[in-house]
C-alpha cells in the first residue's frame, strides 16, 4: 500500500512539473518540499541548473527547527520572498510538487505573494 501511495505521489509531482515546464519561459521555479517535521522551499533557475535562494524551517536563525505548521510555512514564505528580491527575482512559477495546494503549501504561497513574488 505504501509503495502505491508513493507511486501516485511521484506521478502527481511529474505531472505538475511537466505542465509548468511548458509555461516557464525562462522564469525561475519556486519548488516546495514538505516532510512530516519540516518544510523547505528553493528558488531554482532551471536554465542554468542553479539554486538562487532557499529557505527552510531547519535554519536556526528563523527559529523554526522541527516546526511544521501553518505559522512556520508563512514565515518561510516571507523569507523566500525577501531572499528572492535580493537575488533579483521578481517573477517565478510555483512548483507545489505532488503536494495538494491547501494548508501549509497555500500559506507558504500566500506569504511569498505578499512578500512581492509574482506567480
Amino acid at each position: 500500500m505504501a509503495n502505491n501511495k508513493r507511486n501516485l505521489f511521484l506521478k502527481r509531482r511529474l505531472r505538475v512539473r511537466n505542465k509548468l515546464r511548458g509555461m516557464a519561459n525562462g522564469r525561475a521555479r519556486l519548488s516546495v518540499h514538505r516532510s512530516s517535521k519540516n518544510i523547505s522551499v528553493q528558488l531554482i533557475d532551471d536554465v542554468n541548473g542553479v539554486t538562487l535562494a532557499s529557505a527552510s524551517t531547519l535554519e536556526k536563525d528563523l527559529g523554526l527547527v522541527g516546526k511544521n505548521n501553518v505559522e512556520a510555512a508563512t514565515k518561510v514564505g516571507a523569507t523566500i520572498a525577501e531572499r528572492a528580491k535580493k537575488a533579483g527575482v521578481e517573477e517565478c512559477y510555483f512548483d507545489r510538487g505532488g503536494f495538494l495546494f491547501h494548508g501549509k503549501i497555500k500559506a507558504l504561497a500566500d506569504a511569498a505573494r505578499e512578500g512581492g513574488l509574482k506567480f
